[in-house]
Protein backbone atom coordinates (compact mmCIF):
# COMPACT_ATOMS: atom_id res chain seq x y z
CA UNK A 1 0.00 0.00 0.00
CA UNK A 2 0.85 3.37 -0.59
CA UNK A 3 -0.28 6.37 1.54
CA UNK A 4 0.20 9.97 1.30
CA UNK A 5 0.10 12.73 4.27
CA UNK A 6 -2.14 15.33 3.99
CA UNK A 7 0.74 18.26 2.88
CA UNK A 8 0.86 15.34 -0.58
CA UNK A 9 -2.42 15.82 -0.55
CA UNK A 10 -3.20 19.02 -0.91
CA UNK A 11 -0.24 19.72 -3.52
CA UNK A 12 -1.90 17.04 -5.27
CA UNK A 13 -5.43 18.54 -5.34
CA UNK A 14 -3.25 21.99 -5.96
CA UNK A 15 -1.98 21.04 -8.98
CA UNK A 16 -4.55 18.95 -10.39
CA UNK A 17 -6.32 22.31 -10.22
CA UNK A 18 -3.71 24.28 -11.91
CA UNK A 19 -3.01 21.54 -14.44
CA UNK A 20 -7.05 21.05 -15.11
CA UNK A 21 -6.80 17.58 -14.77
CA UNK A 22 -9.88 16.07 -14.14
CA UNK A 23 -10.95 15.06 -11.00
CA UNK A 24 -11.31 10.93 -11.37
CA UNK A 25 -8.02 10.89 -12.79
CA UNK A 26 -5.42 8.96 -10.47
CA UNK A 27 -1.47 9.58 -9.07
CA UNK A 28 0.37 6.98 -10.79
CA UNK A 29 3.48 6.55 -8.78
CA UNK A 30 6.11 4.27 -10.20
CA UNK A 31 9.63 2.90 -10.15
CA UNK A 32 12.03 3.38 -13.21
CA UNK A 33 15.77 2.22 -13.73
CA UNK A 34 17.96 5.14 -13.09
CA UNK A 35 19.84 7.94 -11.12
CA UNK A 36 22.55 7.95 -9.30
CA UNK A 37 21.24 4.64 -7.01
CA UNK A 38 19.89 2.89 -9.52
CA UNK A 39 16.28 3.54 -9.36
CA UNK A 40 14.22 6.37 -9.81
CA UNK A 41 10.61 7.42 -8.69
CA UNK A 42 7.94 8.50 -11.27
CA UNK A 43 5.09 10.28 -10.32
CA UNK A 44 2.39 11.53 -12.65
CA UNK A 45 -1.38 12.23 -13.36
CA UNK A 46 -2.99 9.43 -15.50
CA UNK A 47 -6.65 8.65 -16.40
CA UNK A 48 -5.61 4.64 -17.50
CA UNK A 49 -5.52 1.90 -15.37
CA UNK A 50 -4.21 -1.47 -16.47
CA UNK A 51 -5.90 -4.65 -15.66
CA UNK A 52 -2.40 -5.47 -13.84
CA UNK A 53 -2.13 -2.24 -11.46
CA UNK A 54 -2.66 -2.40 -7.89
CA UNK A 55 -4.95 0.80 -7.02
CA UNK A 56 -5.18 2.51 -3.17
CA UNK A 57 -7.18 5.48 -2.21
CA UNK A 58 -6.07 7.65 1.11
CA UNK A 59 -7.30 10.63 2.24
CA UNK A 60 -9.27 10.80 -0.98
CA UNK A 61 -6.61 10.68 -3.06
CA UNK A 62 -6.35 7.39 -5.79
CA UNK A 63 -3.27 5.93 -5.85
CA UNK A 64 -2.01 3.30 -8.90
CA UNK A 65 0.82 1.69 -8.49
CA UNK A 66 2.28 -1.17 -11.57
CA UNK A 67 2.37 -4.66 -10.58
CA UNK A 68 6.57 -4.16 -10.70
CA UNK A 69 6.52 -1.42 -8.76
CA UNK A 70 4.74 -2.19 -5.86
CA UNK A 71 7.45 -5.08 -5.08
CA UNK A 72 9.74 -1.60 -4.32
CA UNK A 73 6.88 0.83 -2.72
CA UNK A 74 5.19 -1.85 -0.12
CA UNK A 75 4.57 0.66 2.76
CA UNK A 76 5.62 3.88 1.15
CA UNK A 77 4.44 7.17 2.39
CA UNK A 78 4.13 10.51 -0.08
CA UNK A 79 5.20 13.27 1.48
CA UNK A 80 5.22 17.35 0.07
CA UNK A 81 8.34 19.47 1.53
CA UNK A 82 8.36 23.53 0.85
CA UNK A 83 11.05 23.84 3.29
CA UNK A 84 14.16 25.26 2.61
CA UNK A 85 15.88 21.80 2.40
CA UNK A 86 13.78 21.70 -1.10
CA UNK A 87 10.92 21.92 -2.13
CA UNK A 88 8.68 18.67 -3.75
CA UNK A 89 7.13 15.02 -3.35
CA UNK A 90 9.47 12.86 -0.90
CA UNK A 91 9.12 9.08 -0.86
CA UNK A 92 9.62 7.98 2.29
CA UNK A 93 10.07 4.17 1.72
CA UNK A 94 10.37 1.54 4.09
CA UNK A 95 12.08 -0.59 1.52
CA UNK A 96 15.04 1.62 0.20
CA UNK A 97 18.61 0.44 1.51
CA UNK A 98 20.18 3.83 0.90
CA UNK A 99 19.30 7.11 -1.05
CA UNK A 100 20.81 9.61 -3.12
CA UNK A 101 21.68 13.00 -1.53
CA UNK A 102 18.54 14.54 -3.79
CA UNK A 103 16.10 11.71 -2.86
CA UNK A 104 15.12 11.71 -5.99
CA UNK A 105 16.48 7.70 -6.54
CA UNK A 106 17.21 4.59 -4.08
CA UNK A 107 18.29 1.53 -4.20
CA UNK A 108 16.86 -1.90 -2.30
Amino acid sequence: MVTVTDKAKDKIIELRNQENHPAQNHIRVGVVGGGCSGLMYNLEFDSQKLATDMEFEDKGVKIVVDKKSILYLAGTVLDFSDGLNGKGFQFVNPNASRTCGCGESFAV
